[in-house]
């Protein structure tokens, strides 16, 4: 089973991407962030002439979640039930092939004195309340999306440019890894040790021609999900313009597969 998140940036403008991208190679479960779709305007049907089921929680601004799914969609959910939603369509769950699903935006946080900051720390632990809440570690669970946080040094270009930045502080880590200490892997991170492989880069200063990333799209797997992992890669080739022309996200796919 292929498993996988991506920050598309508007699938108003990358849905011919998206398609193209999902018809070569054929995940099982696409969870997408960043969709910038109302639900009433979402391509719903495009997906359903793949063979795919899908559920969508957007109202049309910046942020928006989906799941994608040709293994079955069922009881699909949206929002953490908490004031933090004020935040913006972040979170969509469905169970696809018994898999608890979970597409997650998480805030950005702008700067660290910024009050956005504050909601991303506050939008963090109330998703792992809401894990704690509506799963149990022994399930099959997976949280899936953008972020917004590097676990680790090794996840971004270079340290030292990142200094007093969002993305990569220490509470910013501590709360991701509050969650995974919930009973969840970074499933990415145990086949690739090394570091140095990113999912996000900057359209400006070519930067994705530079090597100039960072890692914050993840795929999260309860232990008994991470166990059935077999390889997990992130596809710079969906970052690259398309065969068909197809402009990308600043985004590229995380994809895990499972046995």
């Amino acid at each position: 089973m292929k498993l996988a998140t991506w920050n598309v940036n508007s699938l108003g403008a990358r849905l011919p991407l998206v398609l193209e991208w999902m018809e070569a190679n054929a995940p099982d479960i696409l969870c997408m962030q960043e969709t910038k779709l109302a639900d009433d305007a979402f391509p719903s049907g495009a997906f359903a002439e793949l063979g795919y089921e899908s559920a969508h929680h957007g109202d049309g601004r910046w942020n928006g979640v989906a799941i994608a799914s040709r293994v079955g969609l069922e009881d699909p959910a949206s929002g953490l039930g908490s004031e933090e939603d004020v935040h913006g369509c972040r979170l969509l769950a469905a169970t696809c092939a018994g898999i608890r699903v979970h597409s997650v935006y998480v805030p950005n946080g702008r700067s660290l004195d910024s009050e956005q900051y504050r909601f991303k720390l506050d939008w963090l632990a109330r998703l792992r309340a809401y894990l704690a809440e509506h799963n149990t570690p022994e399930g099959d669970v997976a949280v899936c999306g953008d972020f917004n946080v590097a676990p680790d040094d090794a996840d971004v270009w270079d340290p030292a440019a990142f200094v007093g930045a969002t993305h990569v502080s220490e509470p910013e880590r501590r709360a991701l890894q509050e969650i995974l200490d919930w009973g969840l892997e970074d499933t990415f991170r145990r086949f690739h040790p090394e570091g140095g492989i990113f999912s996000w880069w900057d359209y400006r200063a070519g930067n994705f021609h530079k090597g100039m990333g960072m890692r914050i799209d993840l795929v999260l797997l309860s232990k008994s999900l991470a166990a059935r992992a077999v390889s997990a890669e992130i596809d710079r080739d969906a970052r690259k313009k398309s065969p068909r022309g197809n402009k990308p996200s600043d985004h590229t796919v995380v994809l895990v597969e499972l046995d």
